[in-house]
């Protein structure tokens, strides 16, 4: 009677755990996707949006754009083709957030270093004093890796126009101008297909955690091939 017991708690038991597992595979197989949202110029701070884009609910996509890297190299969209990256927009001779800005995106670079799908880029918007040049010794003492972090310089006005009508980054128009200035901490994340995924931070360690984890929901809605 007793070898019975014994039997039949065996057979409870290994019963519970394959219960157990099978519904975690149901639930696991059932749960919905993490999947992080499409931001529309309609679905942002309406400071951050030109005016013609401020009514847009869908089809926003990053412009084309041709600008010059630390190594004097033409960049353009097409680099970022079916990449994932996080844009900022900075200069070398910002005494204020600009420092931390960087700090945060050595940080990041430091987690995606092995990642070939996750990229960096950084406009800046004093391309007038931010030559190739000085890019380079930025980039040199920031410890930038040059295969995954373009520090961009190039037409003012082109710049400017991505970071109000593209990567919708600032509060003001700014027509790139002489003595126009903008300013901005965000870190935009963008997927393969050119479109905002999420804002950041850039000055916020905390942001840096979050953007980490986003990168990681956007790589399984576009896993590496």
């Amino acid at each position: 009677m007793i070898e019975i017991l014994k039997k039949r708690k065996s057979f409870i038991a290994i019963l519970a755990l394959t219960s157990i597992v099978i519904l975690a595979l149901f639930y696991n197989a059932l749960k919905p996707k993490e999947k992080l949202a499409i931001y529309q110029p309609s679905m942002v701070n309406y400071e951050l949006v030109d005016s013609t884009l401020q009514h847009k609910k869908k089809f926003h996509k990053i412009a084309p754009f041709s600008l010059t890297n630390q190594n004097g190299l033409t960049v353009t969209e097409k680099d970022y083709m079916n990449k994932i990256y996080v844009a900022d927009f900075f200069f070398t001779t910002c005494p204020s957030i600009c420092p931390k800005m960087t700090a945060n995106m050595g940080l990041i670079q430091e987690n995606i270093k092995t990642d070939n799908q996750v990229l960096l880029l950084s406009f800046s918007v004093t391309p007038e004093i931010d030559s190739v040049q000085q890019l380079k010794s930025y980039a040199i003492e920031k410890g930038v890796i040059d295969s995954k972090w373009n520090l961009l310089t190039g037409n003012k006005k082109e710049i400017y126009e991505l970071a109000r009508k593209s990567y919708l980054a600032v509060k003001t128009d700014g027509d790139g101008g002489e003595h126009d200035m903008i300013h901005t901490e965000n870190f935009i994340l963008v997927d393969p297909e050119k479109r905002i995924r999420g804002f950041y931070d850039g000055t916020d360690i905390n942001a840096m955690d979050e953007l980490l984890s986003d990168i990681k929901v956007l790589q399984m809605e576009y896993p590496s091939p």
